[in-house]
């Protein structure tokens, strides 16, 4: 179950995740916080500005954890982001050797919003691939979905 410092560090992410909405991005955000409750980095999806199609808001993030770290070893971390990830983040996630993933939305909640979303849940993933990685799912769900209204009546809206 979501604790308060999950929601505190969720709203982190959310509040990334507009302010890719507001430069024309999609509405995905993740922040990175070590177990000591240092966020070590919040991002957003990145693909239309930099035409990079892995650029999701968890990959970002991931990069520019691990610059700040000066590791590619994040099992200190968790990792909020605010639509559960998909395969190509959870599996970045898993070699990150992040702990724990706290999301919000869920893949369905991306769909019905027309983004092309392969349909492998994490608990899925997880169990199928052998990850140790804990999963919290629905954290703030009440203010994650709203994003994808939000990003499609930012006007700017682009699927990929």
């Amino acid at each position: 179950m979501a604790t308060p410092l999950d929601e505190k560090y969720m709203r982190l992410a959310i509040g990334r995740a507009v302010e890719g909405i507001a430069a024309g991005q999609t509405p995905f955000g993740a922040c990175i916080v070590t177990a000591e409750g240092v966020v070590v980095a919040c991002e957003h999806n990145v693909v239309w500005q930099t035409t990079d199609i892995t650029a999701h808001g968890e990959v970002t993030a991931i990069r520019s954890a691990c610059q700040a770290l000066l590791a590619i070893d994040l099992s200190d971390c968790t990792i909020y982001s605010t639509t559960e990830p998909c395969p190509m983040c959870f599996s970045a996630i898993h070699w990150a050797k992040i702990r724990r993933i706290v999301y919000g939305a869920s893949i369905a909640d991306a769909q019905a919003a027309g983004f092309n979303e392969l349909t492998i849940a994490n608990t899925l993933m997880k169990r199928e691939g052998g990850s140790s990685v804990e999963i919290e799912g629905g954290c703030l769900k009440e203010e994650c979905v709203p994003l994808f209204a939000r990003w499609q009546a930012a006007g700017s809206a682009r699927i990929y």
